[in-house]
């Protein structure tokens, strides 16, 4: 088969010929119709953090057609089109019961997507309904990352809302926030790439103000952020947020930073600000975002901007390092 290859930390991917996988037991074999490269991608060919190296094949925002199946699988059948929860687990214990995979004690990040195969379990697979397309089955988990930030923050009806950065992940949050009835959705960067596209997904402001950020967003706000969602992962802006939100809010991380950061506590104590992480998400959120596209939701669809070849992604991975008008780019290999 052929895949998009990592050469290793601040090299560019190059398509080579692998042998073509077989599922040991328990596995079944995914034919990758879609692949979304997703930002975290960029930052692991460039960050250590994330132990990726040279031979390794990136890529987990998939689906497919099931076309192999290991000894014992029987929860998906040859032909099938599934989305792939990209959390590995066991499938048995308390956690994975409950849909909390992330926390199952055999954990780790399914990658392999920037390829023509890949290798999964059947319980990280969620059957297409036949509304659902391909490229939906590769947009799910953006959203589901999306709405378990939502979810974590307790967003409430009528709230005010400012997300920082105007990436595919910071407009999914603007999605949800206006699903769950969000008075005002402003979101901050600190370019208008991707202006119009935030207003579609569900934004009623945009604002790219380097010279006031902070009076700004409190004047498209009316006021300070009841929650203020950190969707960048830059050194800084957790200090920016304690600014930005009222007394009693809530800032909620959903940008991956590898690197030290520092903010003034005090000022953080002082308005008794509620700081929330969050990371990957449950089952049943990722079906419930698969639910919103088979429901008829649109907007999320409007995240993709380009689809590529396989033969195509070296060079398009490498050119989204510069910002541009690209949001989600999907793979079909």
């Amino acid at each position: 088969m052929r895949a998009a290859v990592v050469q290793g930390l601040h090299k560019p991917l190059a398509v080579e010929v692998l042998p073509d996988p077989d599922p040991g037991a328990g596995e079944i074999v995914v034919k990758v119709g879609r692949c979304g490269i997703c930002g975290s991608d960029l930052h692991m060919t460039e960050d250590p953090a994330y132990g990726v190296g040279a031979g390794d094949v990136l890529g987990h925002e998939f689906a497919g057609e099931v076309v192999a199946l290991g000894k014992g699988v029987e929860s998906v059948r040859l032909g099938d089109l599934v989305s792939v929860i990209p959390l590995v687990s066991c499938g048995n214990c308390e956690a994975c019961r409950t849909g909390d995979l992330a926390w199952c004690t055999e954990f780790s990040l399914q990658g392999g997507g920037y390829a023509e195969y890949a290798v999964t379990r059947p319980n990280q697979c969620v059957v297409l309904p036949q509304s659902a397309s391909l490229a939906d089955g590769a947009i799910v988990e953006p959203l589901a990352v999306a709405l378990h930030g939502v979810n974590m923050a307790g967003l409430k009806k009528d709230d005010k809302v400012l997300i920082l950065g105007a990436g595919p992940i910071g407009m999914a949050v603007a999605f949800w926030a206006r699903r769950m009835g969000a008075a005002r959705i402003v979101v901050q960067d600190i370019a208008d790439y991707q202006r119009d596209r935030a207003l579609h997904l569900g934004a009623t402001g945009f604002i790219n103000d380097a010279s006031d950020p902070i009076g700004s967003a409190e004047r498209a706000l009316d006021g300070k952020a009841d929650i203020v969602f950190e969707c960048v992962g830059l050194p800084g802006l957790i200090a920016q947020a304690v600014e930005q939100v009222r007394n009693r809010g809530t800032i909620l991380l959903l940008g991956l930073c590898t690197k030290p950061d520092t903010f003034n506590s005090f000022a953080m104590l002082s308005k008794e600000v509620r700081l929330v992480t969050s990371a990957f998400f449950t089952r049943s959120e990722f079906e419930a975002a698969l639910d919103a596209l088979n429901a008829g939701a649109v907007e999320p669809r409007g995240l993709i901007t380009d689809t590529i070849s396989l033969e195509a992604t070296p060079d398009v991975f490498e050119s989204l390092r510069r910002r541009t008008h690209q949001c989600k780019v999907m793979i079909a290999p």
